[in-house]
């Protein structure tokens, strides 16, 4: 009997792990691909281009082809500022980690070069933020 119950609890934990892995795909590719959520077809911006700055803000409504409402309520994406400074906080973790142990620059000079690439980085981290906390929120189809 306590065989047979290890056994289904491993079951149970493999399907959770099986579960959680293809959430976390789901959303990298809706983030980083400008797709919704829900069907991963519709485009959550209107324009693909981030670096367009005349437009990188700009938000459909609803997704095109299954009808999911991508602004939810005023203010409903000031939590994607919190979802912006993990992703950012994970650019300097690896960026740290790969100057301490291959590159080994000056202090200064790496901070030059991470200000600078946060600079760069910002229209797609503003986006990838934003679908990223749109994920949280969304019942997948």
């Amino acid at each position: 009997m306590k065989l047979m119950l290890h056994n289904y609890s491993l079951l149970l934990s493999l399907s959770l792990q099986q579960k959680l892995f293809m959430w976390l795909t789901n959303m990298l590719y809706s983030s980083f691909g400008n797709k919704c959520p829900k069907c991963h077809k519709g485009n959550v911006f209107k324009y693909n281009n981030p670096y367009n700055l005349k437009h990188f803000d700009e938000m459909n409504t609803e997704c095109s082809c299954c009808g999911e409402i991508f602004e939810r309520e005023t203010g409903f994406y000031y939590g994607a500022m919190y979802v912006s400074y993990a992703w950012m906080a994970g650019w300097f973790i690896v960026t740290f980690t790969i100057n301490s142990f291959f590159i080994h620059a000056e202090l200064l000079h790496y901070l030059i070069f991470f200000f600078i690439s946060i600079l760069i980085l910002s229209p797609m981290t503003f986006r990838v933020s934003r679908i990223t906390w749109l994920n949280f929120f969304v019942k997948k189809i």
